[in-house]
């Protein structure tokens, strides 16, 4: 019983940066794997990011490597996706995404918790 809230979302122009807000509710994220993924219109979700909360392990796509930047902020039971260096081709929905660790691999997509999505939007 895991309920997701995306915030930050917004229109910049290309170069600008953001700051995506996933608030986590029903339960800690002490033990889960917290994702961002992201749908253009008419294209596959893709994956985007994801940390390991239990001990801050990062991923990345090669896309947005050394632009954005997982975070969390275990007080506050949330997630953080710093956005740099903007550019059109990331213009989409981003989507906060959880799901329990287990012993064995799972896949990039594979979520049990979704949240509502954030339109982000780049201009060139």
């Amino acid at each position: 019983q895991v309920q997701l809230v995306e915030t930050g979302g917004g229109l910049v122009q290309a170069g600008d940066s953001l700051r995506l807000t996933c608030a986590g509710s029903g339960r800690t994220f002490d033990n889960y794997i917290v994702g961002w993924l992201r749908q253009a219109p008419g294209k596959e979700r893709e994956f985007v990011s994801r940390i390991r909360w239990k001990d801050s392990d990062t991923y990345y796509t090669d896309s947005v490597k050394g632009r954005f930047t997982i975070s969390r902020d275990n007080a506050k039971n949330t997630v953080y996706l710093q956005m740099n260096n903007l550019k059109p081709e990331d213009t989409a929905v981003y989507y906060c995404a959880a799901r329990e660790l287990t012993a064995s691999a799972r896949s990039l997509y594979d979520y049990d918790y979704w949240g509502q999505g954030t339109q982000v939007t780049v201009s060139s």
